[in-house]
């Protein structure tokens, strides 16, 4: 091969009670699919490019994918062309970051026929990603590199788990940016037992409830009890948002990743409703958004003809 282009799909991080260890990726149900494509290419010297955001060569994330690529690969690349096609806003909580890391990384391993893996390519993800917001984790970039509703074990490995298919996700995208460093700022050090608690019971109930099909415990269990907290007021309107899409009949709405973009997870038939209550709601708050009816996306990244 001498030139590729590679895809990784947007995500849902910290799926409502999943802070850091559980992610969906995900597609709109209709039109082409939402994420951020990579182009490589073998070249005579190095080059950099960027279409959809200002080239910011030195601190964009597909070149520190591409440093972290060579340290798990053990060899020096040789000169690449590189051309990022950024269609996920920054700071939009739809694993923009990822995407980038993800689809630089698949291209990457395409390209030099280097047959890295899952797991050697889901670290240098992982360590990519934690330059750019400052913590190690796997919620957005297991989804985007492998795509459904992955859950990161303490290995470090990414299970897959089901999800329902009659269930959707109405994600509502404000004009807002929301940068993940400072939305991790707001989060406190240390939380009190009882809520630490009251966490790891809410989460190891919603994977249960996955595993099990119990939808009535599903809807008791989509909710964040740990970040939401704190990062709603990051959000202007949020609190508005969210009651509309459950007035509407979702099961549950919270933020996706860091924020400022909320996703509901709604029954298929009540998907438009609820994502119409969610653009309202924030145009009643006087914040612009576009709300997109979505699927959990089977397919993390993947090849595409240049």
């Amino acid at each position: 091969m001498k030139r590729v282009l590679a895809f990784a799909p947007a995500s849902i991080g910290n799926f409502a009670a999943g802070f850091d260890v559980l992610g969906a990726a995900i597609a709109p149900l209709d039109g082409p699919g939402l994420g951020d494509r990579v182009e490589i290419a073998l070249a005579a010297a190095d080059s950099f490019a960027v279409e959809g955001l200002p080239p910011l060569a030195r601190d964009n994330l597909a070149l520190k994918a591409c440093a972290a690529f060579r340290r798990a690969w053990g060899r020096p690349l040789p000169p690449l062309a590189i051309r990022l096609f950024k269609d996920l806003p920054v700071g939009s909580g739809l694993g923009s970051s990822s995407a980038t890391v993800v689809a630089t990384l698949a291209a990457l391993d395409a390209l030099l026929e280097a047959g890295l893996g899952e797991d050697a390519l889901l670290r240098a993800a992982g360590e990519t990603e934690a330059q750019g917001c400052g913590d190690f984790h796997l919620d957005n970039v297991a989804p985007a590199l492998l795509g459904g509703l992955r859950l990161v074990d303490p290995t470090g490995r990414a299970r897959l788990l089901p999800f329902p298919d009659d269930l959707l996700f109405a994600v509502a995208s404000p004009e807002l940016e929301l940068n993940t460093r400072d939305a991790r700022r707001a989060l406190p050090a240390q939380v009190d037992l009882a809520l630490a608690v009251a966490h790891a019971q809410n989460l190891a109930a919603l994977v249960f409830a996955l595993l099990r099909g119990d939808g009535a415990l599903l809807r008791a269990c989509l909710r964040d009890l740990l970040a939401e907290p704190h990062r709603a007021g990051l959000v202007p309107g949020f609190r508005a948002v969210q009651a509309a899409a459950l007035a509407q009949g979702a099961a549950g709405c919270t933020l996706s990743g860091a924020g400022p973009a909320l996703f509901a997870v709604v029954d298929r038939g009540r998907a438009d409703a609820v994502a119409r209550a969610m653009e309202q709601a924030w145009g009643q708050a006087g914040v612009p958004c576009r709300v997109r009816v979505c699927r959990l996306e089977g397919q993390g990244a993947r090849l595409l003809e240049p």
